[in-house]
């Protein structure tokens, strides 16, 4: 059995200690013998030793109001703590150190692609034009507070001064006493939101990543992206290639969050100009301290003249100008009026006199200077531009549709919902290719459509650097992007925006080749996107739709025919894969997902969703972003110059077999099975979800409705909860079970060995499987269903989840799960003894709030708690949504 690294359980055991003083202290030693006492009696449960499991549950009923709330903290944050240590330990540099965690060097994958045929003219061709983008989204799955997080952070620089070998005894006491106080710290912090942020809370969230850790990052990154392509090929990255690209939804989503309006729009577009220019700001006075040459170019010199410091000259104009680009975003962001006289608003008026110095220095023997802290500036110019982040706006097809048709009621030309896909083409073809304005002067649209349209005003303000894709969630017809280009160009765009339809359920993914068939078959959208198409894959709905195994297949094709499709239309695609960071939406090591992508479908460039908490998992810490960024350009280089060959016939028509019996078993029970909303709504806190103050959008796209109107995250959220796990493997118990009957498991293990994408697919079931729980599942179904049918339901279901369990290792011949992960087995067994506790009291607190809640007042403390519990299994859990 696999322990914990040494180092990593030594960190844990230090910041446990210093959280059992904290407790000591505060409320006191009683309670820390409580505490302890329900700890070991977890532990003794999972060891199995005779009677712990009574005992623990006896512990927990007999806690009073007042001792439910230090109890459920005390566990919460140390699984808190337990994710500090992890996260650090990835990334450590502590000599002699092997993390376990490390990733392939960036130099090691370009020398096994030479080694496999690839020239270096390819290799360094595909990099220089690599574009690879993560898009950060507010989702809310993040439930640590910020205030949390800095502490978090700061704990973990503490860690990594504590790595020093060569710390004096009284520098060593100094840190710890740091490390103490800020565990005592964050113990006497709030750790529930009260209020849920807003959607500009969220953007300014989503700027501090960017500040607190990517800044840092990225150069560091695209250093060493530039030594190890010199060092393979003899050429290094070009000076304005952007290899990585930041782009973000907070603010911009607005799909079915009415809190996201245009003035939200607009002050995130001001508030991430504010950011670039502050940040810029420190890097110029920075870089005017270090570039006190005198020697110029005389290109340098026709533009200072005879300045003696020619640098420093430079820098000083263009501190000025940030300085009045800081000041009139800051007006903007009050909603003053300042003026825009010599602001930086084109990345080229930044970007310019940077790679002026650069190329001075280099002329004048200089390079070492050059390529300092001066070429680290340009690369974040270029990769964050002035803009900060690249900002997309996401909005549902109707809202588009809607607008359309009040204009052309209005006009008087006919009811445009009615119209065939056809004559809305022809139509929307039409007004494109003509020149007169389509939006009457005096017409007063309904409140809905002046906010669509508001929104595409906003965006046509806004310079092409400053946008990312305009997505359009449940498209369907090339009517939905057609909508869109003509909306925006109505609000005064002058270039083409990327417009981005998402394909989500069963139905659209099946439909989605067709639909881009048709929209590349109009010869007036093939000249406006210029040879470049993005199609967003939507992980999420599609596996609340049909099961995860039907949805992964689903995917899996989708991205076959649409690859299919663009280069038979001559398009170079980039799909965009909105995935989230559990399994049940997409979710899974990124390495693995990329490389397991159809043949083809990763050419150069890949766009991805990185949300919530997953944000802070890997691009929270420099270390750890330059760890994630590596990870990911292997894989995108590597799925581009060395894709997986394609699937077997053979393995084809056993996927075709397999999902047609996991659709129909997962559809049986979600859809079909008349009691089983109302297990979910029991057994789950699904209800009480609504209470965490997680995110600025709500839960539910509707108000009303049952689970399809649920959003894919509280419907994950709610099932990782109480461990059963059910969106990730329902269905593929049956599927599984119907293969070993049918003797087709040699093959399946076929198609593991030569097929990465049926391999991470079963990888990834193994480790959810190693998540679930049929004890506690069953708790919660004791503790909090009165009615024989909805226990039965949950009875059928656990004995299904055993069946998957045991079909699963017979599949990989194995005895155990997670026989292949050591590691990620070990760190669930040190967290189960803090998770348990937290889910039966979770169980307890969810039946005295629903009797409360009929009696009329749920007591604060038991609210309180509640959320609490969900915090810390979400925390033990850690991929939640």
């Amino acid at each position: 059995m696999t322990e914990l690294h040494p180092d990593l359980r030594e960190n844990v055991r230090m910041l446990g200690d210093l959280l059992g003083q904290s407790i000591q202290r505060y409320p006191g030693q009683e309670c820390y013998e409580l505490i302890e006492e329900i700890r070991a009696a977890a532990k003794g449960d999972r060891c199995q030793e005779s009677g712990s499991g009574q005992r623990l549950v006896s512990l927990l009923g007999k806690l009073s109001d007042d001792e439910l709330l230090p109890v459920t903290r005390a566990f919460n944050q140390f699984l808190n703590l337990v994710n500090l240590a992890e996260q650090y330990h990835g990334i450590r540099r502590k000599r002699g150190h092997q993390s376990d965690l490390m990733v392939e060097s960036l130099s090691e994958v370009f020398e096994r692609l030479k080694s496999g045929g690839v020239s270096p003219d390819e290799l360094h061709e595909r990099v220089a034009n690599l574009r690879i983008e993560f898009v950060l989204t507010a989702h809310p799955t993040e439930v640590a507070r910020r205030t949390l997080i800095m502490k978090y952070d700061e704990m973990s620089e503490c860690l990594s001064q504590l790595d020093h070998d060569d710390l004096m005894a009284a520098e060593r006491e100094e840190v710890v006493e740091r490390l103490s106080r800020l565990v005592t710290e964050a113990w006497h912090t709030d750790e529930i939101r009260h209020e849920r942020p807003t959607a500009v809370d969220e953007a300014k969230w989503g700027f501090a990543v960017i500040e607190n850790s990517l800044w840092q990052a990225l150069p560091r990154f695209l250093s060493s992206l530039d030594a190890a392509l010199s060092e393979s090929t003899g050429r290094g990255l070009p000076l304005q290639a952007s290899p990585i690209r930041i782009a973000s939804w907070m603010g911009g989503d607005r799909d079915g969050n009415p809190n996201v309006t245009h003035q939200v729009t607009r002050k995130v577009f001001l508030l991430g100009r504010w950011m670039a220019a502050d940040l810029y700001l420190r890097d110029i006075q920075a870089l005017r301290a270090e570039l006190s040459m005198w020697r110029a170019n005389d290109e340098l010199r026709e533009r200072v003249g005879d300045a003696r410091e020619p640098y420093r000259q430079v820098l000083a104009e263009l501190r000025e100008r940030l300085v009045k680009t800081r000041d009139w975003a800051e007006a903007g962001v009050k909603g003053e009026t300042a003026d825009a006289t010599d602001i930086l608003f084109e990345n080229e008026d930044f970007t310019a006199p940077l790679e002026l110095c650069y190329r001075s220095l280099v002329d004048c023997g200089l390079e070492s200077i050059a390529n300092g802290p001066l070429l680290d500036t340009i690369r974040r110019a270029h990769t964050f531009g002035l803009p900060l982040i690249r900002l997309d706006i996401r909005q549902e097809a109707s809202r588009h549709a809607e607008a359309v048709a009040e204009m052309v009621d209005y006009l008087g030309l006919g009811d445009y919902l009615s119209w065939s896909e056809a004559d809305r083409q022809a139509f929307l073809v039409e007004e494109l290719q003509g020149r007169r304005p389509l939006v009457p002067r005096n017409w007063e649209p309904s409140e809905q459509v002046r906010e669509v349209l508001a929104t595409c005003e906003v965006v046509a303000q806004q310079t092409p650097q400053a946008l990312g894709s305009y997505v359009i969630s449940m498209a369907s017809k090339p009517s939905d992007v057609l909508s869109v280009i003509l909306l925006l160009r109505e609000a005064g765009m002058k270039y083409p925006m990327r417009v981005v339809p998402l394909f989500e359920t069963l139905d659209d993914l099946q439909g989605a080749p067709d639909s881009m068939a048709s929209l590349y078959e109009v010869d007036w959208y093939r000249e406006y996107c210029q040879g470049r198409q993005e199609v967003m894959i939507g992980y999420s709905d599609s596996s609340k739709d049909a099961g995860q195994l039907m949805a992964a297949w689903a995917q899996y094709q989708a991205q076959e025919k649409l690859t299919e499709v663009a280069n038979r239309y001559g398009v170079h695609l980039t799909l965009f894969h909105g995935r989230g960071g559990t399994v049940g939406r997409g979710g899974g090591p990124a390495n693995r997902a990329i490389l397991s992508q159809p043949p083809g479908s990763v050419n150069g460039s890949f766009r991805i969703t990185e949300q919530g908490e997953m944000i802070r998992f890997k691009f929270g810490l420099p270390h750890l972003a330059v760890q994630s960024l590596t990870l990911y350009t292997t894989a995108v280089i590597e799925a581009t110059l060395a894709p997986p060959p394609a699937p077997e016939p053979e393995w084809r028509e056993t996927m075709d077999w397999l999902t047609e019996r996991s659709l129909k078993a997962y559809r049986e029970v979600v859809r079909e099975n008349p009691d089983f909303v109302p297990y979910f709504r029991q057994v789950t806190p699904e209800q009480a979800l609504g209470k965490l103050a997680l995110g600025s959008r709500p839960a539910r796209r509707k108000a009303t409705g049952g689970v399809e109107s649920l959003r894919a995250i509280p419907w994950i959220f709610a099932w990782t909860q109480m461990r059963l796990m059910l969106p990730s493997w329902l269905g593929s118990d049956v599927a599984l079970e119907a293969a070993a009957r049918d003797n087709r498991l040699p093959v399946l293990r076929e198609m593991m060995k030569g097929w990465p994408f049926f391999r991470t697919y079963v990888d990834m079931l193994e480790m959810v499987l190693a998540k679930s729980d049929l004890r506690i599942a069953s708790y919660y179904e004791q503790t909090l269903l009165d009615d024989d049918k909805l226990r039965a339901l949950g009875e059928d279901l656990r004995e299904r989840l055993q069946r998957c369990i045991q079909r699963l290792l017979e599949l990989k011949e194995q005895t155990d799960l997670l026989e292949g992960e050591p590691v990620f087995a070990h760190s669930m067994r040190v967290r189960n003894p803090y998770t348990d506790p937290l889910h039966y009291l979770q169980a307890e607190l969810l039946r005295r709030n629903r009797e409360s809640e009929g009696k009329g007042e749920v007591p604060e403390l038991v609210e309180r708690a509640l959320k609490v519990t969900m915090a810390g299994i979400a925390a033990g859990m850690r991929n939640t949504g």
